[in-house]
């Protein structure tokens, strides 16, 4: 299947990275390289472009899509390992950091992924298939408390017990193998009539991937990481799709923005506030009516800036 998705936030993301010809930018979450072909034209051939990605089949594609461009260099790896990868690389500093956060377009089509609620399919939802945390290792092996706690935290499912405890009671007969299996389950645990706000599976099948994948507990971390490695006037620029990525992006630039909290008589600052930068999106950007009506996918997208000072 052709690796096919729409990149969110295109011009917003481009102009945001305020990009320089010769400067070296780092595209954490690749995927099809959409947003880092745009990235790459701007650039001269002095500049670098770095394309990160733990799925195989994103950087397969992303390679084919890039082909024209010398000045690109592939690393399969996880984004939140950011400072390990451009050591390795040997670059201390850059000029500009992309990530997409989530799942792309091409993990939700590709059937056989598992991401998806719709048909029948291998439970897996890795966006990594080397790793071996799997979505049928969640639901199979994980307790009834624990499946509830994740299901409610990760997707704020109102059904998250009921869920968590029919998965738990399906299972002593039998082991949960597909998406099917899985669906069927959730839709018994939610009332019919609470069935009305979009497909009654897509909460908990949302909160089982980020428990595969670890999306959420090293987000803080990975936006501090990525703006330590900015040059001055670097910018980091990141798209969520959620509220707890949202939180989590917005609560770290927050902090690398640093606040003084001496109190307003003192004539100058004595607490050792140290501001790593500012935060150029005081509200997050959305995407405009037309892109929203194009493509469905950016109705929940948030953009925020940070540039690094």
């Amino acid at each position: 299947m052709e690796f096919k998705h729409k990149s969110v936030l295109l011009d917003e993301c481009i102009e945001g990275l305020n990009i320089k010809p010769d400067g070296i930018y780092v595209d954490g979450t690749l995927g099809g390289a959409g947003h880092s072909k745009e990235i790459v034209k701007k650039l001269s051939k002095k500049g670098l472009l770095i394309g990160i990605d733990r799925d195989e089949d994103a950087l397969k594609a992303a390679r084919e899509n890039l082909k024209e461009f010398q000045n690109v260099k592939f690393v399969k790896d996880n984004h939140d390992n950011i400072k390990q990868i451009l050591e390795d690389i040997g670059i201390e500093k850059v000029d500009g950091i992309l990530l997409d956060l989530g799942v792309s377009s091409y993990q939700l089509d590709e059937r056989n992924r598992g991401f998806s609620y719709m048909g029948e399919n291998e439970l897996d939802m890795r966006m990594d298939k080397s790793q071996e945390l799997t979505a049928k290792i969640v639901v199979n092996t994980y307790n009834e408390e624990e499946l509830a706690n994740i299901i409610y935290e990760y997707s704020e499912e109102r059904f998250s017990k009921q869920i968590a405890r029919n998965i738990c009671e399906y299972r002593k007969n039998k082991e949960i193998e597909t998406t099917k299996q899985l669906v069927e389950i959730i839709e018994k645990s939610i009332p019919k009539s609470k069935q009305n706000d979009g497909h009654p599976a897509k909460r908990t099948f949302q909160a089982i991937r980020i428990e595969v994948n670890d999306e959420i507990k090293p987000l803080y971390k990975t936006v501090k990481d990525c703006i330590d490695v900015l040059n001055q006037k670097g910018r980091l620029c990141i798209i969520t799709f959620h509220s707890l990525e949202d939180r989590a992006v917005k609560n770290a630039m927050i902090d690398a923005k640093g606040k003084c909290t001496c109190p307003g008589d003192l004539p100058y600052c004595v607490c050792g506030a140290k501001s790593l930068g500012n935060i150029i999106t005081k509200k997050p950007i959305v995407a405009s009516k037309k892109e929203q009506e194009e493509n469905s996918r950016s109705k929940s997208a948030k953009l925020r800036i940070f540039e690094r000072l």
